[in-house]
């Protein structure tokens, strides 16, 4: 029994070659194992890098100074009517009527500002209608009675002014509109006066009285005899 114990201890003994290959082989798996995990960490290092680089190029870009041309800039603001030509911008009017030679009994001095952008725009235009259709009369035109009755007024766009205007509604009527310096008139006869059908009523909208207040124009053709 002895001697077999001895034999089955001498199996399990390792020969100095086993032992040294046995360190060998170790140490090669160990170095294996190490250049296996530099290799594995290497891409996370790589994909980090890369990463911070993405986000200092997207910083440098959004501080980068924007091309002047890609710029949109707004288109420029109209330059502001005046005239007829802004007869649908007028937001009021003030009115006074001028007695020439009325006695003071006879009638009185009337001012009126007129903030009813329906009446203003629509006595504008009437102004406007009958300067684009001046009356064509020539030479000496017998016209009523004047009593020297006339109002003087300014259409305005808020408080810039669109033109200033006077209108005579004695003897043979008559309209004039001054803007920038430049005055247009006409007497309100012929086609002036069927271009303009509702001036009298339209001014005396704006003034608040009633139509019979304004003298009637004279009608008919620019050659009328207003004495007939």
């Amino acid at each position: 029994m002895e001697l077999t114990t001895r034999g089955m201890r001498q199996n399990t003994m390792m020969s100095p070659r086993q032992v040294r290959g046995t360190v060998l082989a170790v140490l090669l798996c160990s170095a294996l194992a190490g250049c296996g995990s530099v290799a594995a960490s290497a891409p996370a290092g790589a994909g980090a890098a890369s990463s911070a680089s993405a986000t200092s190029a997207a910083q440098a870009a959004s501080s980068a100074p924007a091309s002047p041309g890609a710029a949109s800039s707004a288109p420029a603001a109209p330059a502001a009517a005046t005239g007829c030509a802004s007869v649908n911008q007028a937001t009021s009017v003030t009115v006074h009527r001028i007695l020439h030679l009325v006695q003071p009994t006879r009638g009185n001095a009337l001012a009126k500002t007129q903030h009813n952008v329906t009446l203003v725009r629509a006595l504008f235009g009437q102004f406007c209608a009958a300067l684009s259709h001046p009356s064509s009369a020539k030479g000496m035109v017998r016209c009523p009675a004047d009593f020297g009755i006339s109002y003087l007024g300014t259409f305005y766009d808020g408080q810039r002014t669109l033109a200033k205007f006077v209108y005579g509604v004695t003897g043979c009527q008559t309209v004039s509109l001054t803007t920038g310096g430049k005055t247009k008139s006409t007497m309100v006869l012929g086609a002036a006066a069927a271009a303009a059908p509702k001036l009298r009523a339209d001014m005396a909208a704006v003034l608040g009285v009633p139509s019979l207040a304004i003298p009637q124009p004279v009608t008919g053709g620019d050659k009328a005899d207003a004495n007939k």
